[in-house]
């Protein structure tokens, strides 16, 4: 007879998994990284507040460029899990380093100067300011007629 499983593919993966048979470790990193770089943006009456998660990620990894119109933030992070024996010898070590990045278009009228962040309990907070769009006056140029 078959059962539904709700413990995933095998009821037994889990417990194996620190065993001798090896375990699936890019589901675990997919896990790891499911929530990075999620964004919330509110739309405000002077701008754009844009709340970036980085999990795990510290300050001097976080980077923001605008250039183009487009403003691009990028993230990096490096996670290293070392277990040791009482003699000091490995009984597992495990590393992982990605990055990732985001653009996000803020028209071509925005200069890096108008754009403000702060990075706090691994949310990147910016806030990017709306400028009216100045139409373009075109210039007549006539030419001359002789006669």
């Amino acid at each position: 007879m078959l059962v539904p499983s709700i413990f995933g593919e095998s009821l037994f993966d889990d417990f194996f998994d620190d065993f001798a048979r090896p375990a699936n470790t890019s589901a675990r990193y997919q896990n790891m990284t499911a929530g990075i770089m999620r964004t919330d943006v509110k739309e405000s009456d002077n701008g754009f507040e844009l709340d970036i998660d980085l999990p795990g990620c510290k300050k001097e990894n976080v980077k923001a460029e605008l250039k183009d119109g487009y403003l691009t933030i990028s993230a990096e992070t490096n996670t290293s899990n070392d277990q040791k024996d009482d003699n000091g010898k490995y009984i597992r070590r495990e590393r992982y380093y990605g990055t990732c990045s985001r653009n996000f278009y803020v028209g071509e009228t925005v200069e890096q100067e108008d754009i403000k962040a702060k990075f706090e309990d691994g949310i990147l907070k910016v806030f990017v300011p709306k400028k009216e769009a100045r139409p373009q006056v075109e210039d007549k140029k006539y030419i001359p007629i002789e006669g």
